[in-house]
């Protein structure tokens, strides 16, 4: 009786998991948009999400369908794995730390007043002008106060793990969102990423915490990943066409991963079709720029230092437009505050808000923005093209 039920067991086991379920992302060709629908079907597939400017759709199949299966199916031009990967990859270690300095260099900075920038020192530096106090190493660097506006009107959205909009250098900005991983939730940042970006593209100036680098836009919060940084390519896609639908002029994604899709291919197309500049960081690793950074409709953004050299973590390639400053960038905290973080993460925010800034100089559709960057950027001395692109922008050159 035992072995029987030990039988039975496995074979119930066994049943459920040839019943498992996988989720992929079939494209089709736009021709059999009306009867793709049943074509899944007619397979065992259940249609999860379904976009509305690309020909492509989300669908769970039987685990023991094979892909070829699916491409057989009349009008399906690609079948890509839903992988849920982590998008988000924090810089090493090292270039998050502020070193201590030695206590002869501490008293020469006490005695000269110089070198007081590092961020360690930000609590006991020799008081100076509020304003100028508010205002971190990075967006003093793209030299943002120079700028002919300051991003008043201009939409730009963070595609990225939410938004803190409770902080009070965020809340006056914040217009609203959307959450793709749970359509009925806010946009709530859970994982602390998507609040520091937020706050280099668009913290309120009131003379506390920090500011912006285009401190009057209209900030969206577009929740793609979860609170471990990760998601599904479907969430990220379906977060982008989001911001497209709803008149975004300028998209921010501080995400990105080793290999794209059919799907994030073409709403990457559709997004500059539609006039949507979409500012994509080059990656963390080192090595090629990352996706979806790496397609051309993108601006994709290295990261630069304190002293002008490429962060040794940056990506870098033929694909960079320009590069930014992404270590040790000082910005707004979850639940509250202010942290530092390092990375092209925190590169690529700032030039978002150069392109929000672009927009409000006059620049409209993706190519005129990427043309207003590229023409108000300086080459950083001694850093080649595929490090850094046209160099390191300069707000008050945009819409001269």
């Amino acid at each position: 009786m035992k072995k029987s039920m030990t039988i039975l067991a496995g074979l119930i086991l066994a049943t459920a998991i040839g019943a498992q379920a996988s989720q992929k992302i079939v494209s089709f060709d736009p021709a059999y948009k009306g009867a793709i629908d049943k074509s899944v079907e007619s397979v065992g597939g259940k249609i999860t999400r379904k976009f509305h400017l690309i020909d492509s759709l989300v669908a769970t199949f039987p685990d023991n369908l094979k892909d070829s299966a699916i491409y057989s199916l009349k009008g399906v031009t690609d079948v890509a794995e839903d992988s849920y990967i982590r998008w988000i990859e924090a810089a090493p270690a090292s270039m998050n730390s502020v070193p201590l300095p030695s206590v002869e260099s501490a008293l020469n900075m006490i005695r000269t007043g110089e070198g007081w920038a590092a961020p360690v020192f930000a609590e006991i530096r020799p008081e100076v002008d509020p304003a100028e106090k508010e205002i971190p190493w990075g967006v003093k660097r793209v030299n943002a106060a120079g700028a002919s506006n300051s991003g008043k009107g201009v939409k730009v959205a963070v595609v990225d793990t939410g938004i803190d909009f409770r902080h009070p250098d965020l809340a006056p900005n914040y217009k609203g969102g959307w959450n793709a991983i749970v359509s009925t939730a806010t946009p709530l940042d859970d994982q602390g990423h998507g609040t520091h970006v937020s706050g280099t593209i668009a913290a309120v100036k009131d003379l506390k915490g920090v500011v912006g680098v285009a401190p009057s836009v209209d900030l969206y919060g577009v929740k793609v990943l979860d609170k471990n940084g990760s998601g599904q390519y479907s969430w990220v896609v379906a977060g982008i066409e989001w911001a497209v639908m709803n008149g975004m002029d300028v998209i921010n994604m501080s995400l990105g991963g080793g290999s794209g899709t059919e799907a994030l291919k073409q709403i990457m197309i559709k997004s500059k079709e539609m006039g949507v500049a979409v500012v994509c960081a080059a990656g963390n690793d080192s090595g090629p720029v990352n996706f979806p950074a790496k397609y051309p409709e993108a601006i994709a953004v290295s990261a630069s230092d304190s002293a002008d050299k490429i962060a040794s973590f940056s990506s870098r390639g033929p694909e960079i437009v320009v590069i930014a400053p992404g270590v040790n960038v000082y910005s707004t905290r979850k639940g509250g505050g202010y942290t530092t973080m390092s990375g092209t993460s925190m590169a690529c925010p700032h030039t978002a808000g150069l392109a929000a800034l672009a927009v409000g100089a006059g620049a409209h559709g993706s190519d005129a923005v990427r043309a207003a960057l590229k023409k108000a950027a300086n080459p950083l001395p001694g850093l080649t093209p595929v490090q850094q692109g046209a160099g390191l922008v300069d707000a008050a050159k945009l819409g001269k």
